[in-house]
């Protein structure tokens, strides 16, 4: 069940790119609340803060710390995440860093959508620990 809705989503029939575009609103939503909760500053410098940890090359590095934690069902949605056919990949990053973003991503959404907030959590502290 969602944070916000009172909906249970069928994830099997759920496409990863769906789970991903979910995810990486709430990873760029956690990321923003960490950083301003470090203390005031001026808007230019609380977005490039945030970019720091919103790109492919850093959230790739996240994904790869985090991998021997997963769970079976966790990992299978990693995967699913990581081998979804992207349109592109941005130029300022390799195909592999943008796949493992997105699986990242993918991840993010599952866990969101069905509630695992805590879980959700306890990844988002690791990732910033980096």
């Amino acid at each position: 069940m969602s944070f916000f809705f009172d909906k249970e989503y069928d994830m099997k029939k759920m496409s990863p790119l769906t789970l991903a575009f979910i995810g990486d609103s709430i990873y760029e939503l956690m990321i923003r609340e960490y950083i301003v909760g470090k203390g005031n500053a001026p808007v230019k410098k609380l977005s490039s803060e945030k970019v720091t940890y919103v790109c492919c090359e850093f959230q790739a590095k996240a994904a790869a710390k985090l991998m021997d934690m997963f769970t079976e069902e966790e990992r299978d949605f990693y995967n699913r995440g990581r081998n979804a056919h992207v349109g592109h990949v941005p130029k300022n990053s390799t195909a592999a860093d943008y796949h493992a973003a997105t699986a990242l991503e993918c991840l993010f959404g599952y866990l969101y959508l069905t509630g695992k907030t805590d879980r959700l959590k306890d990844f988002f502290n690791i990732i910033i620990e980096m």
